[in-house]
């Protein structure tokens, strides 16, 4: 079992990858917490009573200072950018990371806790920790061997990890509080009903196709069926190449349907990011060089007078 382990462990991959993987999530984690600030500062106004650290700050004796969060927010906006661009990487991206990790934690000690937030703070943390930098990195020479090397792949490999072990939690966690009912489909056929009615009644903004869509109770089960079989089936992605690709594109599916139908966005799966650790994203820079070489060659040029 040990060898099988550090065999899966051990898995080559390009540096290019990797460092594309840095820039995908280091540019999502950029624009998060760009945006995400307000409510940090927000939620950090509220009554002290309201405050339950959880996680990392679980022994904090009282929440941050307004004035503290907004410094913290600022330092993560600008080590973001670092860690994108991988500038210092070494020493700027566990920095990041160890931000980011306090002001998500932070935030959700006083609510709800996001598990999508966390599938992201985990990401960035392996990648801290990995040699995310050698390829598309600020101050560093562009390797000119990328021959597809251990050292490179094992970070992508535990993202990947991470990403199915969240989703069989949700999976479990369905049949946990639905029972085998869930898949008759009547769970989340009231779900979909109670929560677009709620949002309805509320003003918010809802899913008129999940609206329309509760009448018809046929449509539930396979629906429920198909949810647990994303997120149980999870650990296929761990097979190789092709059922990877087949169970990203599931699962982005599955969100998809889940913002259709009750209007809920999960924006890591939905953009995409969430799975990059599991496809051939090096493709990505390479059309953007080709791209760029062959503009570069369509100018026209200027003859010396």
């Amino acid at each position: 079992m040990k060898d099988l382990c550090h065999s899966w462990l051990s898995e080559e991959a390009p540096a290019r990858r990797l460092a594309v993987v840095r820039i995908l999530v280091g540019l999502y984690a950029t624009v998060f917490v760009a945006i995400r600030t307000f409510h940090w500062l927000d939620v950090a106004r509220l009554p002290v009573r309201r405050f339950d650290p959880v996680g990392v700050l679980g022994g904090l004796g009282g929440p941050l200072s307004p004035s503290t969060v907004a410094g913290l927010s600022g330092m993560a906006l600008l080590t973001a950018v670092a860690f994108t661009l991988g500038w210092r990487f070494r020493w700027v991206a566990p920095v990041f990371a160890s931000l980011l990790l306090v002001l998500t934690t932070h935030g959700n000690s006083w609510g709800q806790i996001l598990h999508t937030e966390n599938l992201l703070v985990l990401h960035v943390i392996i990648l801290a920790f990995s040699p995310a930098d050698v390829a598309f990195a600020v101050g560093r020479r562009q390797p000119s061997d990328d021959t597809p090397r251990h050292d490179y792949g094992w970070a992508l490999r535990i993202m990947t990890l991470v990403v199915v072990i969240a989703y069989v939690i949700a999976g479990l966690a369905k049949l946990r509080n639905g029972g085998f009912d869930w898949l008759t489909g009547d769970v989340l056929r009231n779900q979909v009903a109670h929560d677009n009615l709620r949002k309805i009644l509320l003003g918010d903004i809802y899913s008129p196709v999940g609206a329309w869509l509760v009448q018809f109770a046929w449509l539930f089960p396979p629906m429920a069926i198909a949810s647990v079989l994303v997120e149980l089936g999870a650990p296929v992605a761990l097979l190789g190449d092709r059922w990877k690709k087949a169970w990203a594109g599931a699962a982005w599916a599955f969100h998809v349907g889940v913002l259709a139908f009750m209007a809920i966005l999960f924006p890591y799966p939905i953009s995409g990011i969430a799975f990059v650790s599991m496809l051939p994203v090096e493709r990505l820079a390479d059309r953007v060089i080709g791209w760029r070489n062959r503009a570069g060659s369509d100018r026209p040029v200027q003859e010396n007078r």
